[in-house]
């Protein structure tokens, strides 16, 4: 059981950040390879301004940096190993939602 103030909140920010899809598109994107905000916004098809306001949530859940690059800013996931939780979390997901082993999954329809 988590107990630790610092584990709670570094969960809460993990989950803040994928609570929207685009933030979720942003993150596997950048867990392919770094990118400039507007190639970005042209790669998900999302106005520059919305994505400027979804990669300040992630910058402010620690999860991505920028990186100067000459005049120009590129984005970049933290640490390389939020790429790997990524994959590991929706391989997880993928492997319950296949498994249904949530008792109560036929009378909710919850899982």
């Amino acid at each position: 059981m988590l107990t630790v103030a610092s584990d709670i909140d570094v969960l809460a920010r993990f989950g803040r950040a994928l609570a929207d899809p685009i933030r979720c598109r942003i993150l596997l994107a950048l867990r392919q390879a770094h990118a400039y905000p507007a190639d970005l916004a042209d790669q998900l098809g999302v106005s520059r301004t919305r994505l400027s306001n979804h990669l300040a949530c992630l910058r402010d859940c620690g999860l991505v940096v920028t990186v100067p690059d000459g005049r120009r800013t590129r984005y970049e996931l933290a640490d390389e190993r939020l790429g790997h939780a990524l994959d590991d979390l929706r391989a997880a997901v993928v492997a319950v939602e296949a498994d249904k082993t949530c008792p109560d999954a036929a009378s909710k329809g919850c899982c």
